[in-house]
Formats: structure tokens, C-alpha cells, sequence
């Protein structure tokens, strides 16, 4: 009875963990969005968006029902409004069908021939206003120009005949999603198709879908694709050359006579999406300055994506920078003392420092953070980076000259190296008598093997011929005292003197 007792409570244990996991069991229920139709509208007492002053967003001042704003280095989010609400992704689904196939195609398979299947091209038939290429059974297409145009136009066709060529099958290639997912840290998400169409199983939030697109964009052919705004695909059996337009409005600038208020220059991607269950959603990219930004809104209007997206990112441009390290430490440059200065030196022997890249990775190097992290980083410049002096500050210095090191480790734990240099010429002091190491130096450098005339030089050149000649006239006056006494001086004198 107690066995049976333990067994009843294992399985009731499991069934719960089973209704609880996402994706296992029963679809968690979507989150309830107050307005079922949003549109470009705010609530009447929402303090009002000012454009002039964009890092004073508020969460309010957005249409979208969830969102959230990430710094695509670092992955730290910058502002968020529900992030993990649970909704449909809709269309940004092909986010993960388009890395997939860059993950797990090479060169070859990318460049190969595919031939859509009539399972893949089924979903032409499902609605009317279903978004495809009309491809046709057994239509072949270069795979890349599939991919492109899929992304480009949001074709689901073309998601499904992706999804077959990767994985063999749609139900495979929707099992590599949900592997890729959990791999990813997608901990809200599920699908259950290639492309976005409702499902209810199909869903995910805000922050997975942040999470994925920062994934994505770190790859470089899906950075190309996901800024494309028009793709040609070559005629075939079934179509003639045909050109399909993304309906990303950031990228469309408008014409003269009328300019595209949503036009963002600096705008780099991502995916449209839209159903009915979905409403209008948007992952986008942007770029400037060196600091990239990924943002997602989900269940808004089909303008006020685009409205809610510019908000994100001129709020994050606001609150975020990019510097390279010689920036941050020109915002803060050393100045040593130095010692045996000349005297007549103006500055009192200091010497600033100027700080210069080593090598391409050097030069390459950048800092993203925080306009209040930047300016932190710079006044407590030792705490942040490796000052390390290779030499004395003893003068003379040349300007130039190699005086120490910094180095600073970016967040992958490389060091980077940059040299201290001497930012002038420092004479030394006048009294202070020249080392042996310059006075060779000086002989070397001196074409003439004779040392230069100076008073000094005659001095001790004539020097031991004055000797010699004293020595000589002493000599001599001795000798001819001795011949005038006979040379018996000595003897009378000591006589005399007993």
C-alpha cells in the first residue's frame, strides 16, 4: 500500500512538471493584452514623448504591449516594458529558420540547387493573405537566393523549403529549433513551425527573441541579409525574374516630394512580423558610433512599430557609447615628474604622455558602456587599465621616446598593448657632467678620429711636453752646478759643516 501510496505521488510530481515546463505538455497561455486591435494611440494621461529629450523615455510612452532594449556586445539590457510576456512571434520566427541554415550549411550546400517539395509550397494554399513566393512543386532554386528572398519578403513558402533542405523534414528541422532554443538560453520560447503562422503552441517572448537575434547578428552573412532591402531572384521553369521589397520602413528614406518620417539612417535589420493573434512586431538593429543595439517590440500597430522602435534607440544611443582605449585615456592623460631637468626648462621637468596603438588589434580595440561608466572609467584611469613604466624619468628624454605600457583586457580576456610615449624633448640639466655612455657615443658619431680643438684639449695636449721640459732645464742646472764646483761641491759642503 505505501509503494502504491509513493508511486500515485511520483506521477502526480510529473504530470505537474510536465503542465509547468514550457514546451513540454500543454501551451502555456499567451499573455492577455488589454486592447485586442492596438493602434497608434497612447492613454490620455501618458506624460507626452519628447523627441529633443529621447533619455527620458518613458515605458507609457510605448505602443507596443511588451518590448525591450538590449547593447548587442554585452547582451545587458537598457530598458524593457513586460520583456517576459509570453505572445506569437509571428514572421520574426524566421530569425532562427535563417541561422539555422547558415549554422548547419557550408559554402557548397549554400550555393547548391534545392527543388521545393509540394508539402513546403502547401502553405500557398492555406490563406489568402499568406506572404510567399508562390513557389511551385518541384521549382529549383539557388539556395541562397532562397534565403535571401525569404528574409527579404517574409515568404513562409520559402521558410518551409528552407526547413526541408536543412533538415530533411519540417517536423525535423521544427525539433532543431526547439533544440537550438534551449541551447541558446530561450527559456520562454517554443515552435512548432518554420515560418510563424499561427500556432498555439508556437510562441515566445520579448527577451528570447532578443537572446536570438544577438546570436544571429553575430554571424557576418546574416548581418548582409538581415540589411538587405530588395532581392532578385533569377527567372526559373516556373517564374520569370522577379524582385521582391522588404517592408522594413527604417530602411525606406521616402522620396523628395515625400520623405518617410520613419527613415532611420542608422537602422541595420532585422524582421518584420505580423498575424492576426501576433498583431504587428518588429526585431530591429541599429548601429552608430561603434555601439550596436538590438530592439524587439511585440503586439503593437503596423506604424507604431516603427514609432516605438526609434524611441528605443535613441534612447539607447543616449545612455550608451563607444570610445577606444587612446580615447578614454585622452579624456584623462598622464603627466610624470621628472628629475635632473634642465633649468631653464619652462615646464619644471614635466612631461605629459602620450598613449599610441601597437598593432591592428590595438587600434581596433573599443570600449562600450555607459556615457556615467565611460566618464568613471577615465577618472580612476589606473583601476582600469595596466600602467606599467619600462624606464627611468631621469633626463634628458627625447620626445617620442618609449617611456612605459597600457594595457587594457577587453571583455573576451585578450590584453590589448599600447605604448607610453614621450609627449616632448626634456634636456637635461647644464652642470651635470656627461656619462661614459655619451661620451662614446659622441666619439662614435664624430667622423674625426681627433678629439675637437678646445682650450681643454690643447691644456693636455701641451701638458706633458711642459712637464718633460721642465724636467729637462732641472736636469741641466744641476749639471752645470756640479761642473762649476768640480763636482766636489757636496764633499766641501759636508766637511764644512762637520
Amino acid at each position: 500500500m505505501e509503494k502504491l501510496r509513493r508511486g500515485l505521488c511520483l506521477v502526480l510530481c510529473l504530470v505537474l512538471l510536465f503542465a509547468w515546463v514550457p514546451g513540454a505538455g500543454a501551451a502555456p497561455r499567451v499573455t492577455a493584452t488589454p486592447n485586442p486591435n492596438p493602434e497608434a494611440t497612447l492613454p490620455p494621461d501618458v506624460t507626452p514623448y519628447d523627441a529633443n529629450h529621447p533619455e527620458k523615455l518613458l515605458t507609457e510612452q510605448l505602443y507596443a504591449w511588451s518590448a525591450i532594449l538590449i547593447e548587442a556586445e554585452s547582451g545587458r539590457v537598457i530598458f524593457e516594458k513586460n520583456p517576459d510576456d509570453i505572445r506569437y512571434p509571428a514572421s520574426t520566427t524566421k530569425i532562427m529558420t535563417c541561422l539555422l541554415a547558415l549554422m548547419f550549411m557550408d559554402e557548397e550546400d549554400l550555393n547548391s540547387t534545392v527543388v521545393c517539395s509540394e508539402q513546403a509550397v502547401a502553405v500557398n494554399t492555406q490563406e489568402e493573405d499568406v506572404t510567399s513566393l508562390k513557389l511551385q512543386p518541384g521549382e529549383e532554386l539557388n539556395f541562397m537566393d532562397l534565403l535571401e528572398a525569404t528574409m527579404v519578403y517574409s515568404a513562409n513558402d520559402g521558410a518551409n523549403v528552407i526547413a526541408e533542405a536543412v533538415a530533411g523534414s519540417i517536423p525535423a528541422f521544427v525539433d532543431l529549433m526547439n533544440e537550438a532554443a534551449m541551447r541558446f538560453g530561450m527559456t520562454n520560447t517554443h515552435f512548432a513551425n518554420a515560418h510563424g503562422l499561427h500556432d498555439d503552441a508556437h510562441y515566445t517572448t520579448p527577451r528570447d527573441l532578443a537572446t536570438l537575434t544577438r546570436i544571429a547578428m553575430q554571424n557576418e552573412k546574416f548581418r548582409d541579409i538581415a540589411r538587405m532591402e530588395y532581392k532578385t531572384i533569377p527567372a526559373t521553369a516556373f517564374h520569370r525574374e522577379r524582385t521582391v521589397k522588404t517592408t522594413n520602413e527604417l530602411f525606406n528614406p521616402g522620396t523628395a516630394e515625400s520623405e518617410n518620417r520613419y527613415y532611420y539612417p542608422d537602422a541595420i535589420g532585422v524582421k518584420t512580423g505580423y498575424e492576426g493573434k501576433a498583431q504587428y512586431c518588429f526585431v530591429g538593429a541599429a548601429e552608430r558610433d561603434g555601439v550596436t543595439l538590438i530592439s524587439v517590440v511585440m503586439y503593437t500597430g503596423k506604424r507604431a512599430r516603427w514609432a516605438d522602435t526609434i524611441k528605443l534607440m535613441d534612447y539607447g544611443f543616449s545612455q550608451y557609447t563607444s570610445v577606444t582605449p587612446i580615447e578614454l585615456y585622452n579624456m584623462s592623460p598622464i603627466t610624470v615628474e621628472t628629475s635632473n631637468y634642465s633649468l631653464k626648462d619652462s615646464q619644471l621637468g614635466k612631461l605629459p604622455l602620450r598613449c599610441v596603438a601597437t598593432d591592428a588589434d590595438s587600434r581596433a580595440a573599443r570600449i562600450i558602456a555607459t556615457r556615467e561608466e565611460v566618464d568613471a572609467m577615465a577618472s580612476s584611469l589606473r583601476d582600469t587599465m595596466l600602467i606599467q613604466y619600462t624606464r627611468d624619468f631621469i633626463a634628458p628624454i627625447e620626445e617620442g621616446e618609449v617611456m612605459g605600457t597600457m594595457t587594457y583586457v577587453d571583455d573576451s580576456g585578450s590584453p590589448v598593448v599600447y605604448n607610453l610615449i614621450a609627449g616632448r624633448d626634456i634636456p637635461r640639466r647644464e652642470t651635470t657632467p656627461k656619462t661614459l655612455a655619451e661620451i662614446e657615443a659622441e666619439s662614435d658619431a664624430d667622423p674625426n678620429f681627433l678629439p675637437p680643438l678646445t682650450p681643454e684639449v690643447v691644456f693636455m695636449a701641451l701638458l706633458p711636453l711642459g712637464l718633460a721640459l721642465l724636467i729637462y732645464f732641472g736636469l741641466l742646472r744641476l749639471l752645470r752646478r756640479r761642473k762649476r764646483h768640480g763636482g766636489k761641491g757636496p764633499e766641501i759642503t759636508q766637511r764644512y759643516l762637520r
